[in-house]
């Protein structure tokens, strides 16, 4: 790692507050028709960011729908108590997959190098299924937004492989 990242590395925030953001209709249904939040991947996200001393003080879990994804990322956008987006869901390629179509118009920067990224690192794992996945991450008034696949290991390979040692270090990039 070069000098200049190592001091910016240690410049950064080391504690982050995120939002947590499952897109999933199947999801949303259970939760409104039983009051219980299965949601194994938000959980898994929110487990490890607190393993890693960040805080998560928003959890949401919306249905594949334009206008309640778009409603929660802005709800979190707008949060002064929210550093950092982390969506999960919504990044295939089915007609019901449209969590790429809702944020992407939001960002005011892309972060390519995250996408690709995750891609390369995914097509290490499961191959050239890899290519399927149009995860993204961008920045929004002054926040980083991660939108990440729907699957628990997908999730758990962009935390431990990109987001963990790498949003601080976005974060104060942002803000500088």
């Amino acid at each position: 790692m070069s000098e200049t990242t190592l001091k910016h590395k240690a410049e950064a925030p080391t504690t982050l507050n995120f939002a947590v953001i499952t897109c999933s209709t199947s999801r949303y249904k259970k939760y409104i028709e039983t009051g219980a939040l299965d949601d194994e991947t938000g959980d898994l996200i929110v487990k490890v960011l607190r393993e890693n001393g960040h805080r998560v003080g928003m959890r949401k879990i919306v249905s594949d729908d334009r206008e309640q994804i778009q409603k929660a990322v802005m709800r979190a956008i707008k949060s002064r108590k929210v550093d950092a987006i982390i969506t999960c869901g919504g990044t295939g390629l089915s007609p019901s997959d449209i969590t790429i179509e809702v944020i992407h118009p939001l960002f005011e920067k892309e972060i390519p190098g995250f996408g690709e990224i995750f891609r390369m690192l995914s097509y290490r794992e499961i191959g050239p299924a890899a290519v399927i996945t149009r995860a993204t991450a961008g920045v929004i008034k002054g926040k980083v937004i991660f939108c990440l696949p729907g699957s628990p290991h997908s999730a758990l390979l962009a935390l431990k492989e990109i987001i963990l040692p790498e949003a601080g270090h976005i974060i104060k990039h942002i803000r500088e």
